[in-house]
């Protein structure tokens, strides 16, 4: 039993260090080259935490292979618009000023229903306010609307929103997070002060607290805490 976790353990440290290495955006779209390679390694990887006869070594060597395939792909697509064309496809039109690319779709395979689940998850729901609707390589919907369809700016209005910052978290979940308490330019004393505002004793009772530049406080208290 402990030869099979050890075994498992290894492959999937091994694995997550390698999608680590793949990035951020290749974990989010997968080109069709990464598909094949999220397979792949998937099947390689669970023979040898079944089969203990199968040396460990057997199994770590085709992932690095295939994981440094991937990465000298990745630098190949970087430099030659060719071979990105050829190894992950280029974006199709289906959608040209409000018209339909029949052609098109039935190239790649995408029926109406496909295309109007994408339009609403974009919130769109006529047709003809689409300029171009693009399939992307990793197989989204862009949308880009007419300009009178396209919801209007404070630019455009001549406004001058407020700028927007993010808010420091300063308790997450019962946990202080003392880093963010010091950049936002605060102290324990001022904690203290809010947690005695809102009848809190201790830290561990609060969900969240964050705040922002204007030091406009969020409080959240978390379930099932009593006074």
């Amino acid at each position: 039993m402990s030869i099979a976790i050890c075994r498992s353990v290894v492959l999937y440290l091994i694995l997550i260090i390698g999608i680590r290495l793949m990035g951020k955006r290749q974990v989010g779209e997968l080109e069709p080259s990464e598909l094949v390679l999220a397979l792949l390694v998937a099947d390689l990887a669970s023979v040898p935490m079944q089969d203990f006869g199968i040396p460990l070594v057997y199994g770590i060597i085709p992932i690095l292979t295939l994981l440094c395939v991937t990465m000298i792909l990745s630098v190949l697509t970087t430099r030659s618009i060719r071979f990105r064309s050829l190894l992950c496809g280029q974006p199709s039109i289906i959608v040209r000023d409000g018209e339909l690319d029949q052609r098109e779709m039935r190239r790649n395979r995408i029926t109406i229903d496909e295309l109007n689940e994408e339009l609403r998850l974009n919130g769109i729901l006529d047709l003809s306010t689409v300029k171009y609707a693009i399939l992307e390589t990793n197989g989204h919907i862009s949308t880009i609307l007419f300009p009178q369809a396209q919801p209007v700016t404070a630019g455009q209005l001549d406004v001058r929103p407020e700028r927007t910052e993010l808010p420091w978290v300063i308790i997450n979940d019962g946990r202080l997070i003392s880093r963010n308490l010091y950049e936002a330019g605060l102290d324990r004393n001022w904690l203290d002060r809010e947690l005695e505002r809102r009848q809190v004793r201790e830290i561990s009772e609060v969900f969240l607290l964050s705040v922002d530049r204007k030091r406009h406080v969020q409080f959240i208290r978390r379930e099932g805490v009593w006074e």
